[in-house]
């Protein structure tokens, strides 16, 4: 991580001499027109982590369509960033099925890497094969695709091209059509971007989103999930456009739903929320943190990325210790259990080392610790 915040610092440092050749135009609207705008003026595909009133009435849908299915537990996935340290928490889903331990879950959410592996896990254990093959397989190691010269008049260092290429090779109608099967039975894949215009989480209804079954579902499917990636910097901010009540078509720049949200087990807006009597329903929380959790010493040499990168990582280590701990009170507050897998301490890993031998290390580490049963942890 602190190689990925070293070069984003170093992107920082640089900005005001590139704003004039690496910005783009774009048209003024206001507040209040961004918070009626909704892509295809379909609302029902996405939600505002920050709106209480959105996110209870998803998730009391969501709990209708279980009870009329039988079910009244609910077993939660949630997925972190963590860029190539994803490796990890795809290992551990795959070794997770070896086990034979893997819960069917009713709710998977991805945040960056985790967005890209969430589609995997939530259609199970027969996406295995491509899901290894994505990760340790080296079809990964190839999205750090460079620009040249040409990064001194673009938005990002890297190119998307190699990105969106391996999200397009994975994400086919295939897919989105054995997700739209199992949106009907209740079960729901999210994920989140980062909203730069508004600063806040856009939680997106992916199987919503593939049950519209038309060229142009498959076409934003794949665009929120290189905007839950695009790093900012790293990658470009995607734009997403929506149209107004007043049918005025809104350009949203949307990027790594990890800025806002390490991951998303429940929406912000649902932190100090409590079922009413009676309605509770019986639950697992899984948290896969695609990243080292704990602090770690490294002397800080005097050079401004350097300092600003090790500022970054520790800001973003500690983000996500408030992040767990807030999640940890809400499950406890509604009798929910609650487990986390983390990338070990003692583990050579990075974010931004997609080396393909690097990744399949990792991956084969998560996937040991899931065989043997280690990987899964309380937090203290």
């Amino acid at each position: 991580m602190s190689r990925l915040l070293g070069a984003v610092a170093a992107i920082v440092l640089t900005a005001t001499q590139l704003a004039g050749c690496a910005s783009f135009s774009r048209e003024d609207f206001t507040a209040a027109d961004a918070r009626r705008a909704a892509p295809g003026s379909a609302s029902d595909i996405r939600f505002d982590a920050n709106d209480t009133t959105a996110a209870v009435a998803f998730t009391a849908r969501a709990r209708r369509q279980l009870e009329r299915n039988g079910d009244r537990r609910v077993d939660i996935l949630a997925i972190s960033g963590g860029g190539a340290d994803g490796a990890y928490g795809a290992g551990v889903m795959v070794g997770w099925t070896k086990a034979k331990t893997r819960p069917i879950f009713e709710i998977v959410t991805g945040v960056s890497t985790g967005a890209l592996i969430a589609p995997f896990a939530f259609l199970g254990s027969k996406w295995d094969d491509d899901l290894t093959e994505a990760y340790a397989g080296g079809q990964a190691s190839t999205v750090l695709k460079g620009r040249g010269l040409g990064v001194l008049f673009a938005s990002s260092i890297y190119n998307p091209a190699a990105l969106r290429e391996l999200v397009e090779a994975y994400c086919t109608p295939e897919m989105l059509r054995e997700i739209a099967a199992e949106h009907a039975k209740g079960r729901r894949l999210l994920i989140a971007t980062t909203n730069l215009d508004t600063q806040r989480t856009v939680i997106w209804d992916m199987g919503a989103i593939a049950s519209r079954k038309n060229p142009e579902a498959l076409d934003l499917f794949r665009e929120v999930l290189v905007a839950s990636a695009a790093i900012p910097g790293v990658f470009p901010p995607v734009m997403i456009p929506t149209e107004s009540v007043d049918h005025r078509q809104i350009d949203e720049m949307h990027v790594d739903g990890g800025v806002t949200a390490p991951f998303v087990s429940i929406p912000e807006a649902m932190y100090f929320w409590e079922a009413p009597d009676g309605q509770a329903l019986r639950g697992r929380i899984f948290v896969i943190v695609n990243g080292k959790l704990d602090p770690s010493f490294s002397v800080t040499r005097g050079r401004a990325p350097t300092i600003l990168g090790r500022s970054f990582d520790t800001m973003m280590k500690t983000t996500l210790r408030t992040h767990i701990a807030a999640n940890r009170a809400f499950a406890e507050r509604n009798n929910l259990d609650f487990e986390m897998a983390v990338v070990p301490q003692d583990a050579e890993a990075g974010s931004m080392n997609f080396e393909a031998a690097s990744m399949k290390r990792l991956f084969k580490l998560g996937e040991d610790r899931a065989i043997a049963g280690t990987a899964w942890q309380k937090p203290d």
